[in-house]
């Protein structure tokens, strides 16, 4: 029971109640049967591509079908939209209140507006069962337990872990890698490949010179390049043989420049230590990719490579190659302009996630390790 006086309404907005109170009693145990959230935190639409994944089944959402977001904002005030198939939403836990105040309704087909209102009441039905005590069937069906625990789960869990650490990246719970850094080990060639102009080479790592406008900053924001930024393929070769992952990206991009942070990118590439009698050509093809990126989306970037080989090679496993942290070591000793960096406003965006489809869990594991915020591309990007 809550009590307040003097109560005088602000607001007569049918969807937001604003008072002021000093002497208001209610009793919310007749108020259990309401399920009321605003409209705009849920929005449908059908799928623009392949690309995203629903949030429930992990299986991707094919382009043209019928998607419902459930829409959040984090810390920073980037929205998100979690996905989901119309059949994957979760309608018992207090989303919908109004199907034709959904976000989108209006433009759905007929049938589709038809099938969401039908959600809305299953929706009514679950929540008054929950709230007056009947039973619900809460038997996850073998498809549904098999889901890896990766996107919503595991990265909330991620980012619940990483925020409690300092907001230093020196306390990472990976020992800190000291880099003996000096220009006198710097080269314009990676073995006996050289490099495009402005690149340069340190140890296993290539990296691209400043470019004008980039500026040093507490606020990292961090991504990986090949299935993040950029749609490659390893049987497609050649500084042309790319295109963006999002159409959202060079917006995104010069917002978060023009908001003070500073764009880095730390992408692994073996194919250049891997293909000895054809390194010029991988050199060429993966620089020449960043470069074409960089100057489509229009804002300045640093960008690091990371040449080594991983421990599945049998050798030694590379400092400087995701999930190791040695490229973020070497931009925080070397390349910020001795700028503390701010791990509570600095953030990771990668695919690799160590979901069923993806090749490594090197990203998800590379922000877990440094004690960054970590998001998966499809949530960061496609909106």
């Amino acid at each position: 029971m809550l009590k307040f006086s003097n109560l005088s309404l602000i607001s007569r907005n049918p969807n937001i109640l604003i008072c002021h109170s000093s002497e208001l009693t209610i009793d919310f145990s007749s108020c259990l049967g309401i399920h009321l959230m605003a409209a705009s935190k849920v929005v449908a639409e059908y799928a623009k591509s392949n690309r995203s994944t629903c949030k429930a089944c992990s299986k991707i959402i094919t382009g043209g079908a019928l998607r419902l977001g459930l829409v959040s904002k984090d810390t920073r005030g980037f929205e998100m939209k979690k996905w989901h198939h119309l059949g994957c939403f979760p309608s018992d836990s207090q989303h919908l209140y109004s199907a034709d105040k959904i976000q989108g309704f209006s433009t759905l087909k007929s049938s589709d507006q038809e099938a969401l209102r039908k959600l809305e009441v299953e929706g009514d039905k679950q929540v008054k069962e929950d709230s007056g005590g009947g039973k619900r069937n809460n038997k996850r069906t073998p498809e549904e337990s098999d889901v890896h625990k990766t996107d919503e789960v595991e990265i909330a869990e991620l980012n619940e872990k990483n925020s409690k650490k300092l907001k230093s990246s020196t306390s990472s719970n990976e020992a800190e890698l000291e880099i003996a850094f000096s220009i006198s080990d710097v080269k314009t060639k990676y073995k006996d490949a050289t490099l495009l102009p402005k690149w340069k080479a340190f140890q296993t790592i290539i990296y691209l010179e400043r470019d004008d406008g980039l500026h040093d900053s507490s606020k990292i924001a961090a991504f990986d390049f090949d299935g993040c930024l950029a749609n490659t393929s390893v049987g497609r070769i050649g500084p042309n043989e790319w295109k963006l992952m999002y159409p959202s990206i060079p917006e995104k991009l010069q917002s978060l420049y023009r908001d003070g942070y500073k764009l880095v990118i730390f992408t692994n590439e073996s194919n250049i230590e891997r293909w000895k009698n054809k390194r010029q050509v991988a050199v060429d093809s993966k620089l020449g990719r960043i470069n074409n990126f960089i100057e489509h989306v229009k804002v300045p970037i640093q960008v690091f490579v990371a040449c080594g080989l991983g421990k599945s090679t049998g050798q030694t496993e590379d400092p400087f190659r995701k999930p190791k942290t040695g490229m973020w070591r070497i931009l925080e000793q070397q390349f910020n302009s001795g700028v503390p960096i701010d791990m509570d406003q600095s953030f990771y965006v990668g695919d690799a996630a160590g979901r069923k489809k993806d090749h490594s869990n090197a990203d998800i594991k590379f922000a877990e390790a440094l004690g960054l915020k970590f998001f998966l591309p499809e949530d960061y990007f496609d909106a």
